[in-house]
């Protein structure tokens, strides 16, 4: 991209920024996802946020903040962060995943 293509825009903004900008259908797209994306992050946050205090009512030592434990979904209790971490289907959870890595 030239000097001269940039010209009517911002400087100091991002190749991804510019594009938002110039084109109304991607920056559409994107605000839809971006919108149903922050929804479901901050429903999640709360629901951790409520087992934690309900937790910490009930007098369990691993609901503390700082223990080095979180609440797991999958197996419905309190888990170490690591292998809270390493259970994440992002960081390849799935069977298949597993033995291809052995």
């Amino acid at each position: 991209m030239s000097r001269n293509s940039l010209a009517g825009t911002k400087r100091g903004t991002s190749k991804s920024a510019r594009r938002y900008q110039n084109d109304p259908k991607a920056r559409a797209k994107k605000k839809a996802y971006d919108t149903a994306y922050n929804k479901k992050t901050v429903s999640d946050r709360v629901d951790r946020n409520r087992k934690r205090r309900e937790g910490q009512k009930s007098g369990n030592p691993k609901a503390r903040k700082g223990s080095g434990y979180d609440y797991d979904h999958a197996t419905k209790k309190f888990v170490k962060q690591s292998t809270n971490r390493g259970r994440n289907s992002k960081n390849g959870g799935t069977s298949g995943d597993k033995r291809a890595r052995g």
